[in-house]
């Protein structure tokens, strides 16, 4: 790429992964119009977090996806479709694609959860074949995609993470060499609050991309411009 890509938001990762998504598992419904992009956003299943977006929202995250070319509008029946470029913007090939794709919906896995999660769109050979793809995307370059993340206390396999909305957050595991059942519990209570303040987090973002949105209806109803100085 001749630019940086920008960091992107929770929102933003959420409508690029569930466009790549979708073009592979429902293509006869790809390109995807609005309503059908905010359903796969707010689906309950293999998203983490679950999110509650509106029609506001998601158009908001569309509009800031299509400045950075990351997704494309097209005119189809009686309503505007839309599509992702993260092939062509980002130079990937289609098996690294699909493994952004399941880490921005998802979380950090191992290699051999994205293995089984990437399934319906492609069938990796062996973990070896996906580790190799992740490899790829974390010494890519233009910039790395995609980072080992230190190994949890107990797991045999390291996660992997996305790097699209910057460096993921450390994750606060149990005092060390602690054992038994009270390390575990603090381990789920540690986990247990990151998840909360990332579902707070994104609330957050979809309160001030729905803010945004009604700002810029409202400044193009009075002709002006949103960052315009005020007398």
């Amino acid at each position: 790429m001749s630019t940086p890509l920008p960091v992107l938001s929770l929102l933003e990762t959420r409508v690029l992964g569930v466009l790549a998504e979708k073009q592979r598992t429902v293509p006869d419904s790809y390109p995807l119009t609005l309503n059908s992009l905010v359903s796969g956003c707010n689906q309950k299943t293999s998203r983490n977090p679950v999110l509650e977006l509106s029609e506001s929202q998601v158009q908001a995250a569309i509009d800031s996806l299509k400045g950075y070319s990351l997704v494309a509008e097209t005119s189809g029946g009686r309503a505007f479709r839309y599509e992702h470029n993260i092939d062509r913007v980002l130079r990937l090939p289609s098996q690294s694609v699909i493994l952004l794709t399941v880490l921005m919906l998802r979380g950090p896995q191992t290699a051999g959860e994205l293995r089984i999660a990437c399934d319906r769109m492609h069938n990796f050979a062996d973990i070896s074949s996906v580790e190799g793809f992740l490899n790829e995307l974390a010494e890519r370059p233009a910039g790395a995609l995609v980072v080992k993340l230190a190994r949890l206390p107990g797991a045999r396999e390291s996660r992997w993470a996305h790097l699209l909305s910057g460096p993921p957050a450390e994750e606060v595991a149990g005092p060390a060499g602690a054992s038994g059942d009270g390390a575990f519990a603090t381990h789920g209570d540690s986990l247990g609050e990151v998840a909360a303040l990332k579902a707070n987090v994104a609330r957050l973002e979809a309160e001030v991309a729905s803010l945004k949105a009604l700002l810029g209806r409202v400044c193009a109803e009075l002709g002006i411009a949103p960052d315009a100085p005020t007398a």
